[in-house]
């Protein structure tokens, strides 16, 4: 009698850890090891695919930090990590990032350049060890290094907004401009060419009414060395008419130097981007126009490109994404802005 109750003791036991097993096993199905979910995918796949990892310029720039944030949704969908780093404009910190990439392994590299040549010898380095290189914002110009695809604003698209903006600014009486550029980005003289271009055609066949670029000086896409630019600018040139900055933070710049000499209401200024603090200086009358990037595109579709390429598809070598340009009419309808 004693044998039979101690059996049936241990047969309940058994089956009690038995039931506390199973609601264990179907927990750990759900949760995954960390405790959450892990189907990330926008394709049903539950299972982590890999990490992707990025390098931009900069991330003090707001432009990139919208790029950081469409790229790390849209891997999400597709069941992929993110790894987004800036190098500020240090090409040496941009090559170790790639270095540390390649030892982690990552599924593929987004690359926005600080140095479109310099870079070429870590893209080579990925090239070499099998992981698929993608370029955004920025290309790649160094000979022999191998990127998939290319996701950017259509820059010389841009920059011909930029002229077009300028020549109805100033009217038929025409003016005196100056650039400023950032000769080392080739998104930045991709805009510069097509300013110049349409600048150009304006100006073929005239008499008067010539719009004369007077000077191209350095701004590094920076605010403060924009507005130095803007300074030395006008101690040359005190007539001037018009500014055309190859984006917005030494638009922004430049808008300073232009107050500090009180000739805001002078010259025209004319940026390129469409970031909050740029939009908001073109409803307050202090910008004529930006011609305007898509970022949340430009972070996405660089995504999208990826995942097609280690999805076996084929992918477009370049993909253009068209700026628009944004005046004060599209300013004052903005509800983001004050």
């Amino acid at each position: 009698m004693l044998l039979t109750k101690l059996k049936r003791n241990f047969m309940m036991k058994r089956k009690v850890l038995m039931s506390v097993a199973s609601v264990l096993s179907s927990a750990l199905a759900l949760t995954g090891c960390g405790g959450k979910s892990s189907d990330n995918s926008g394709d049903g796949n539950s299972a982590k695919r890999g990490t992707i990892g990025a390098t931009c310029m900069t991330t003090s720039n707001p432009f990139f930090k919208v790029i950081d944030e469409n790229m790390r949704d849209e891997a999400a969908k597709h069941g992929y990590d993110l790894v987004y780093l800036g190098c500020e404009n240090d090409v040496s910190k941009q090559q170790k990032q790639i270095k540390d990439f390649l030892v982690q392994k990552v599924a593929a590299i987004a690359l926005n350049p600080a140095d479109s040549k310099a870079i070429g010898t870590s893209v080579k380095e990925a090239n070499d060890a099998g992981v698929p290189v993608f370029s955004f914002d920025v290309k790649v110009q160094a000979p022999g290094a191998e990127v998939v695809s290319h996701v950017g604003t259509d820059n010389a698209q841009g920059g011909e907004l930029a002229g077009e903006a300028m020549i109805k600014a100033l009217g038929e009486s025409g003016g005196r401009v100056v650039i400023i550029d950032y000769r080392s980005v080739e998104s930045c003289t991709e805009r510069v060419r097509g300013f110049k271009k349409v600048i150009d055609a304006h100006n073929a066949g005239r008499d008067t009414g010539k719009i004369e670029i007077v000077a191209e000086l350095p701004g590094e896409g920076d605010r403060a060395k924009g507005f130095k630019a803007a300074e030395d600018a006008l101690q040359s040139e005190p007539d001037l008419d018009g500014i055309f900055a190859i984006n917005d933070p030494s638009g922004l710049g430049a808008v300073g130097a232009l107050k500090k000499a009180g000739k805001l209401d002078q010259v025209t200024v004319i940026a390129f981007d469409g970031m909050p603090a740029g939009l908001q200086a073109i409803k307050d009358g202090e910008i004529y126009a930006d011609p305007i990037q898509h970022p949340d595109r430009i972070g996405r579709e660089t995504i999208q490109a990826i995942v097609a390429h280690l999805s076996g598809e084929a992918v477009e070598a370049s993909i253009d994404i068209p700026a628009s340009l944004y005046t004060k009419e599209d300013a004052d309808k903005d509800p983001s802005l004050k």
